[in-house]
């Protein structure tokens, strides 16, 4: 493809090749798949991993070399944030968005072919971290060049709105993800409300993994129609293609990497301890060593995806609000109120099924207000010739500090506390603390030219 010259075609140009609702399918496929795989990944690590992964025999080492695992993939992310990063900055935004899909796609599939540790022994969860891995790396690459396809081609004052789109596959991939393990689940329905049922233990749980096949294809098929924006085509134009986009950002916006990477930290802790946590919470006994709230997996992922609703309404909604207000203001506000939920935990989840609805709602509704606006605001931090390096750098930095150790942290607060969830709260306002502040440092990006 010849680029344009910046004096032939102005920026709207763009629009007829690029049509609105391809844009926004194409952000929004990609991010729901790879959100699917998280969740997918997720309820596998509470669920079934521990079982046949890691017997080792004490349920909670179980669930933590579980979640370690999960957690491993979040130290590749930044690795495939740097080489996606670099692609997607040199050779362009649909390219690179098709590699980091086809990655991760192949890796799920691959997790539902596993043998299981009864089988060959500690082979099978070295291969499980090695997909894991796979998945990770991909993961680094896909949510920046989600995110650059939706702001890039968005219309004047709509770019929040727009980001929304690639954000709004979280919730969706939620549902799709736990919708079908609970479909299985009603299906080989398990006498002991703590364990899964033989035949989803023998078999079952490997059906969500493979049917992730069929969503890439869906997702490559959107996105190979895709042209590149009028704002990378510039670019390459005016030869402003940096040949190290990594060197270049660490150069002049160092600043910003480090601002964006604690701008996103209090929503990926809120993000995985809504997802991960809660569930593990949920379904623990009243009477085990540490205690929870003893629901069936059944009664307390359906109450959860009625929370994930709230998650996606107010994703959607955050848009026009961080628009209308800026994106700065927007999340200063949020995150106040995210400091003061996590100060709720205790007296909600010991406040039967009611307050147990009110913090799955009001959680993943925060969820949603803190998730929207950042499809817009980290992409906006950088300038085009560094802007899919600089975001996705930012956004998986933030998958370490705020992701990866999570689960692992809540666990150990949850026993810390004796069953209580109070220290899980306070870790997650500490953490809204910090993403405060570097609110509070930042600039205001909703003026800023997309095309610079």
């Amino acid at each position: 493809m010849s680029a344009p010259t910046t004096s032939a075609l102005p920026a709207t140009t763009a629009a007829p090749t690029n049509p609105r609702s391809r844009v926004v399918l194409a952000s929004l496929i990609g991010t729901t798949i790879e959100f699917y795989d998280f969740y997918v990944y997720a309820t596998a690590a509470v669920l079934v991993f521990p079982h046949l992964f890691f017997p080792t025999g004490n349920e909670t080492t179980a669930l933590l070399a579980s979640f370690a695992v999960f957690g491993a993939a979040m130290v590749a992310r930044p690795i495939g944030a740097l080489v996606f990063g670099h692609f997607g900055d040199r050779r362009g935004r649909k390219a690179t968005l098709v590699g980091a899909l086809l990655t991760m796609g192949i890796a799920t599939f691959l997790i539902g072919l596993l043998p299981t540790f009864a089988q060959v022994g500690w082979f099978a969860p070295l291969l499980l971290v090695v997909l894991r891995l796979a998945q990770g790396f991909a993961l680094g690459g896909e949510w920046s060049g989600a995110a650059l396809v939706a702001t890039e081609n968005a219309p004047a004052g709509k770019r929040a709105w727009y980001g929304t789109f690639p954000q709004v596959g979280a919730p969706l991939g939620f549902i799709i993800a736990n919708g079908l393990f609970l479909a299985i689940a009603l299906a080989l329905p398990s006498t002991d409300p703590t364990r899964p049922s033989d035949a989803f233990l023998e078999w079952a749980w490997r059906i969500p993994f493979l049917f992730s096949a069929v969503m890439v294809i869906v997702g490559l098929w959107v996105r190979l129609r895709l042209v590149e924006s009028d704002a990378f085509t510039k670019v390459v134009a005016t030869k402003r293609v940096e040949k190290l986009p990594l060197a270049a950002v660490f150069k002049s916006n160092w600043r910003e990497l480090i601002l964006g990477t604690f701008i996103m930290l209090a929503t990926y802790v809120l993000f995985y301890l809504m997802t991960t946590f809660t569930l593990g919470y949920g379904r623990a006994a009243t009477d085990a060593p540490v205690p929870g709230l003893g629901y069936s997996y059944n009664s307390f992922i359906l109450m959860m995806i009625v929370g994930v609703l709230f998650f996606g309404a107010f994703t959607l909604a955050s848009g026009p609000w961080a628009d209308r207000h800026g994106r700065r203001k927007t999340l200063i506000v949020v995150t106040l109120a995210i400091i003061g939920f996590g100060l709720l935990f205790v007296p909600l989840l010991g406040a039967g099924f009611f307050g147990v609805m009110v913090f799955l709602i009001l959680g993943f509704s925060l969820m949603g207000m803190t998730f929207g606006p950042m499809g817009a605001l980290l992409p906006e931090l950088f300038p085009t010739s560094v802007r899919y390096t600089g975001s996705a750098f930012a956004y998986n930095m933030s998958s370490i500090l705020g992701a990866a150790v999570a689960p692992f942290i809540a666990i150990w607060l949850w026993t810390l506390g004796g069953g209580s969830p109070f220290w899980v709260g306070v870790y997650l306002s500490v953490m809204a603390v910090l993403t405060l502040v570097a609110l509070l440092l930042s600039r205001e990006t909703r003026d800023i030219d997309i095309e610079a």
